[in-house]
């Protein structure tokens, strides 16, 4: 049985616990040997974790399984440890630009002859020489970078075998459904017959995670050449994502009364890189209706 305990939009792991989650995402750099590329998505794990706590607590699961499900969301984005910012941002913008899928639901939606799990080659090998054409040479790096997307299961089970032992040392018991919802977003039929109380958290990082994503100037900005967050953006992309039923009018009612609440306010100014207009805080204050 569910109950509700609000915790608010909080970190629910200790400094210490955080910092070293967060070395996670480091990651040697191939071209230069005894580099670091520091984890680029760290501060959005960060933010979409403490949303995902606080929409899940709010829904009633109970405070030892959210602190675990908020370390599971701090790492929602390990399988991109490594991301070559400008590598990465030219590829998919390209992509975008051209309305080629860039998610493995997506292209096989469109794509329906590509194997699955082998939505990375099938890229690779339709727009190789597009890209190469475009001035991206498409070296084993560059390869890297469109695995990041197509085929994250396969490079989120690489990069948690590597870092599993890391995590069992820090005291973090790690279970099959915590990788699960990571996954959701991009393989949301791997959840066709999970629990439903694990289905539900994985929509909520969806959600949260997607919000923040809107909401990130830095990101829009690399990711998607997007000059400008919208909150109608936000929430129509939220609301494409429960008509193709990724997401539950639960959770989006939830998400809804939260924000309604202010309880985000300041998670999202910072993603956006300033204070939201009067406008935007009323749009805010009633989007619970």
């Amino acid at each position: 049985m569910m109950r509700s305990v609000h915790t608010g939009a909080r970190l629910l792991v200790s400094p210490a616990l955080l910092s070293r989650l967060m070395r996670l995402y480091d990651y040697p750099n191939p071209l230069h040997p005894g580099r670091i590329i520091r984890g680029y998505d760290r501060p959005h794990a960060i933010r979409t974790a403490r949303m995902c706590a606080a929409v899940a607590a709010a829904l009633g699961h109970e405070p030892g399984r959210v602190r675990q499900y908020q370390i599971a969301c701090l790492l929602h984005d390990l399988g991109r440890a490594g991301l070559d910012r400008r590598l990465f941002g030219k590829i998919w913008s390209w992509a975008k630009e051209r309305g080629i899928p860039t998610r493995p639901r997506e292209w096989r939606a469109l794509h329906r002859n590509t194997p699955y799990g082998r939505e990375t080659e099938a890229f690779l090998q339709r727009y190789r020489k597009d890209l190469e054409a475009h001035g991206i040479a498409m070296t084993t790096w560059a390869n890297e970078q469109v695995e990041m997307r197509l085929g994250y299961s396969r490079r989120l089970a690489r990069r948690l075998r590597t870092v599993r032992p890391a995590i069992k040392k820090m005291g973090v018991i790690w279970e099959p459904w915590m990788k699960q919802v990571m996954l959701y977003y991009y393989y949301p039929e791997k959840l066709e017959t999970a629990r439903p109380w694990v289905r539900q958290l994985a929509e909520i990082l969806v959600a949260c995670e997607q919000f923040e994503a809107y909401s990130n100037q830095r990101r829009g900005r690399d990711y998607y050449a997007r000059r400008k967050e919208t909150l109608v953006d936000a929430f129509a992309y939220l609301e494409k994502l429960r008509k193709d039923g990724i997401l539950s009018s639960t959770v989006m009612g939830a998400l809804r009364r939260l924000t309604a609440q202010g309880e985000f306010d300041a998670i999202l100014e910072k993603a956006r890189g300033h204070a939201f207009t009067s406008g935007e805080r009323r749009a805010l204050r009633a989007m619970e209706s």
